[in-house]
């Protein structure tokens, strides 16, 4: 008996509809995506294998590999406090005008002798051109900043504001800068801190690698 042939009719598939839908996603996601901003302050830091992350909220000290030093107020609930504090304790006589401006700022950069006038100045002075606080044995400006932090957190567990407080160092930036941070730190019996690092992989057949594994297992 001979085999009936089927004749085969070609499938023709709209598809209009689909490259609707693709475009509609790839506005979303375009519109959707934040792109991460440039860093204002440039640094290098040396690489680790922690995997620690950092707290949202946190107190950073910067330091940049022309020895600069900025101080960055992550804890908005803080930054108002600590700001009045240190223009209390440190008799700058700041306006309410001045102080609403240096609550706005990123970034505390700048010695105590300059800091009223900058803040009058029609131009902002971007962190790049800034001077730095002084950390010098001879006036630690620093330390008085890191007082007015622990005023503000005074009563509260101070293991959690030692979590809070990072160090962002260059890799290039000499030890006697990072020597004045921690000399700061000290004054004010903060003794345990994080360093800011760059991710790396764990060495393969590493000591650490080993024991990720068999945690792992």
């Amino acid at each position: 008996m001979p085999k009936v042939k089927i004749p085969r009719k070609s499938t023709t598939v709209d598809m209009t509809a689909m490259c609707d839908v693709a475009f509609l996603l790839l506005t979303f996601f375009i519109l959707a995506t934040k792109q991460k901003p440039p860093e204002v302050l440039s640094v290098k830091t040396p690489t680790s294998v922690s995997s620690k992350a950092a707290p949202e909220k946190s107190i950073l000290i910067t330091l940049t590999k022309e020895g600069k030093v900025f101080l960055m107020l992550g804890d908005e609930t803080k930054k108002d406090a600590i700001i009045d504090d240190f223009n209390t304790t440190r008799a700058l006589g700041l306006t309410p005008g001045e102080l609403k401006k240096l609550k706005k700022t990123e970034f505390i950069g700048l010695p105590v002798n300059k800091l009223k006038s900058a803040l009058n100045s029609t131009q902002e002075i971007p962190p790049t051109l800034m001077d730095g606080i002084p950390t010098d044995s001879t006036n630690n400006e620093l330390a008085f900043w890191i007082r007015s932090v622990t005023n503000a957190y005074k009563g509260e567990d101070q293991r959690k504001l030692q979590e809070m407080i990072l160090v962002k160092g260059d890799g290039e930036a000499l030890y006697p800068i990072f020597k004045n941070v921690k000399e700061a730190l000290k004054a004010n019996e903060i003794f345990k801190f994080r360093i800011v690092t760059e991710g790396e992989a764990v060495p393969l057949g590493s000591e650490l690698y080993k024991t990720g594994t068999t945690e792992k297992h």
